[in-house]
């Protein structure tokens, strides 16, 4: 998946996202314009797992 997919699917991604991985709020799945780094270490610091294996996590969903 790519950063276009991503951005166009986010609020179907969040949800299963959120439910995958109960540890994460809405703060953490913030998405902002030019600012996916920070979203991907928020979301990597709460979940423990690399970019790359939550990518994969999210393909799978």
């Amino acid at each position: 998946m790519n950063t276009t997919e991503l951005k166009g699917n986010w609020n179907i991604l969040k949800g299963k996202l959120k439910q995958k991985y109960g540890d994460l709020t809405d703060q953490d799945l913030t998405y902002a314009e030019g600012k996916e780094d920070e979203l991907w270490g928020r979301i990597q610091k709460k979940v423990g797992k690399t970019k790359e294996e939550i990518m994969t996590d999210i393909e799978n969903i």
